[in-house]
């Protein structure tokens, strides 16, 4: 379980095909303070570690994360947002985070507003998957890349996100340009909402 609330950008150092498998190797801050089979989010993406080295950690993405998310389009030297798996003795400052990535997105457009930024990306439309909460909503959340967002001004296929200086900064988001895809995780209570309504 995560909050939406990125730690850093890791950068990859190296990445290994192994059948349907790819293992992406990093570098970030904290790799002295991680344990085996810990839970890391990558770009929004739940994974374990399962190598460590001094400087570097590896995790691993089967063939359905690839499928759906971002991660199978890294190149070495790209940077990912991570973020620990969230301590319950704490302040939930983001929204509930699953790390489980529902689709992608594109960037379609990125807006100066002097100072901060606004990113509006498209995702697929799909009338079925909207009646059970896979859609966003007028100033509810959504986690794009890992981070915890307001959505503004959505419509049945897209939204838009104001981005401010800290996290354009502190997160992938200066990298990203129209064109650009992104992990997004629809908000899981109104999955839930949803799937109450249904029945």
């Amino acid at each position: 379980m995560f909050s939406g609330i990125v730690e850093e950008f890791a950068t990859v150092t190296e990445l290994v095909k192994e059948q349907e498998n790819l293992h992406l190797t990093l570098t970030c801050s904290f790799v002295g303070e991680l344990k085996i089979d810990q839970s890391i989010s990558h770009n929004g993406v739940c994974l374990t570690v399962v190598k460590l080295t001094e400087k570097t950690y590896t995790v691993t993405a089967m063939k359905e994360t690839l499928e759906r998310s971002n991660l199978g389009l890294l190149k070495v030297g790209d940077k990912v947002n991570v973020e620990r798996s969230m301590m319950m003795n704490g302040r939930l400052d983001g929204h509930i985070v699953q790390g489980h990535v529902d689709e992608t997105a594109e960037c379609i457009e990125v807006r100066d507003a002097d100072g901060s930024w606004y990113y509006t990306f498209r995702y697929k439309k799909d009338e079925a998957m909207a009646a059970k909460g896979y859609m966003t909503v007028d100033k509810g959340s959504v986690c794009v890349n890992g981070v915890s967002l307001t959505v503004c001004s959505p419509t049945d296929d897209t939204f838009t996100v104001a981005i401010i200086p800290y996290t354009y900064e502190h997160t992938n988001f200066h990298t990203l340009e129209v064109g650009s895809v992104v992990n997004i995780e629809f908000d899981i209570i109104g999955k839930y909402i949803a799937r109450m309504l249904k029945q």
